[in-house]
């Protein structure tokens, strides 16, 4: 079987990391958890992790945002024991994606209440000639 690790980035007012970290040990489900300042990381069999996210998402929709991630926790080459600390590769990706969301959960919920969004007028680019024109003018005064 594959083993997988699933991240599970909890950017919600109704749950804590460690509120998944707690369903996820109560399934007995065979699978490792660790829990990180941005939620949880799951490692696992493939049809377990997903299976138990599926179940996870249900606490809120709109609150948990799931991603694959390359590496097992406790990998040497993502450890900060190992790499003498400092933040992990990837970290002030993932902090910048956290602020990004609450926007996105917006738009989620906008999406399921069948709201359709509205396509920004395109602006067009400044003719060329019609930029010269201008520039031609703007001297003269």
């Amino acid at each position: 079987m594959e083993t997988i690790t699933k991240m599970i980035v909890i950017n919600s007012s109704k749950l804590l990391p460690s509120d998944v970290a707690i369903k996820l040990y109560e399934s007995k489900a065979e699978v490792m958890v660790k829990e990180t300042c941005f939620g949880v990381m799951v490692s696992g069999e493939r049809d377990i992790v997903d299976s138990l996210l599926l179940e996870i998402r249900k606490l809120d929709p709109y609150g948990i945002f799931i991603k694959e991630r390359g590496f097992a926790p406790g990998e040497p080459y993502r450890c900060r024991a190992t790499r003498r600390g400092g933040a992990k590769p990837g970290f002030h990706n993932l902090e910048n994606d956290d602020k990004l969301l609450p926007h996105i959960a917006s738009a989620l919920k906008a999406l399921d209440r069948g709201e359709i969004p509205i396509q920004k007028k395109q602006t067009k680019k400044l003719n060329i000639d019609k930029f010269k024109e201008i520039i031609k003018e703007s001297e003269v005064l």
